[in-house]
């Protein structure tokens, strides 16, 4: 019995910038895109021509033990590595002593040659562009569960990657630890510690070569390479410019607005820990109570809104005694 019902993300041909933007963008929702063009990538992209392009340059990468990597418990460590020899090792069938995962790396700068392979959906205005991020994955490798701030398109080049995807609106069931999900086996959670897993909806894609996935921003998604593989993250600004920090690297921060609002919750909750224990529940759901009104009932219309204004997530109200 599968503890989550597996909704296909929908699939999408023959699209084009009009397409894109008329259909798809304003849906908010992931989109599998075939047969958009990529360039020679498709073909060129050998374990023996990236070696040979990207050569001896030193990168950075993910060292485990295990495939499944866990950025809350930090299971791997960074090691530096020549590109043509991490790339050899990646693609091995069985590992020595250990399994590797890329670390971000800007394309167009840093390995110049093979981004001139690689062709960039022209599907955004160029100004909104932020960063292009190679991806090479051994066999089995799975990455944790996590939101981007940007839009991404995922291409997948060579090999086969497993996506699972998860709703914004079902964060309150991937128990957070930051912008990451502390349910690090989605296959088989710990349903003692993590019960409300099972309410959040799975949306679910197997990307094969060639294939390009719109992951809009916000939206949790969980990557489980089925075998080696080449890709590359397309991150592009979904809010004007100045709403992201401008001193994040990697485009993973929360907008600054967000910051500053997650940041006044905490000096909110520290106020509350000066009440006694029945003021500071009586306060504490006053808060979630506001703060429901104001940031999402008042985004939903006509009866939506109407019964929002009523309703509370029961997530949240839990009485404990």
């Amino acid at each position: 019995m599968e503890l989550q019902e597996k909704i296909p993300v929908p699939i999408f041909t023959e699209v084009d910038r009009d397409v894109f933007l008329r259909d798809i963008y304003p849906e908010r929702r992931p989109a599998l895109l075939r047969g958009v063009n990529l360039g020679p990538c498709l073909e060129r992209w050998t374990v023996e021509y990236l070696g040979q392009k990207g050569g001896d340059r030193k990168v950075k990468i993910h060292v485990s033990t295990v495939p499944q990597m866990d950025f809350l418990h930090k299971n791997f460590v960074y090691k530096t590595l020549p590109f043509n020899e991490f790339v050899k090792r990646a693609s091995e069938t069985k590992h020595s002593d250990f399994f590797l995962c890329e670390e971000p790396a800007d394309l167009s700068k840093q390995f110049p040659d093979l981004a001139d392979d690689f062709h960039i959906p022209h599907f955004f205005d160029p100004d909104q562009f932020f960063s292009s991020v190679f991806r090479i994955s051994s066999c089995g490798l799975q990455l944790w569960t996590h939101y981007d701030v940007m839009d991404n398109m995922l291409a997948q080049v060579t090999g086969k990657k497993r996506v699972v995807l998860y709703s914004p609106q079902d964060a309150l069931h991937l128990y957070l630890s930051g912008d990451k999900s502390e349910v690090l086996d989605i296959d088989e959670p710990d349903l003692k510690r993590f019960s409300e897993f099972v309410k959040a909806r799975r949306y679910e894609c197997v990307l094969e070569p060639g294939d390009l996935l719109f992951i809009p921003a916000l939206w949790f998604h969980n990557t489980l390479a089925l075998q080696f593989g080449v890709g590359v993250n397309v991150f592009w600004r979904h809010l004007p410019a100045d709403s992201y920090d401008r001193k994040d690297p990697y485009g993973n921060k929360d907008p600054v607005a967000a910051a500053r609002a997650l940041q006044a919750l905490e000096r909110a909750l520290v106020a509350l820990d000066e009440l006694p224990a029945e003021y500071k529940d009586f306060y504490g759901r006053r808060m979630i109570q506001r703060i429901q009104k104001r940031a999402y009932c008042e985004s939903l219309s006509g009866d939506k809104q109407e019964a929002c204004d009523t309703t509370l997530p029961s997530i949240l109200f839990t009485n404990p005694g």
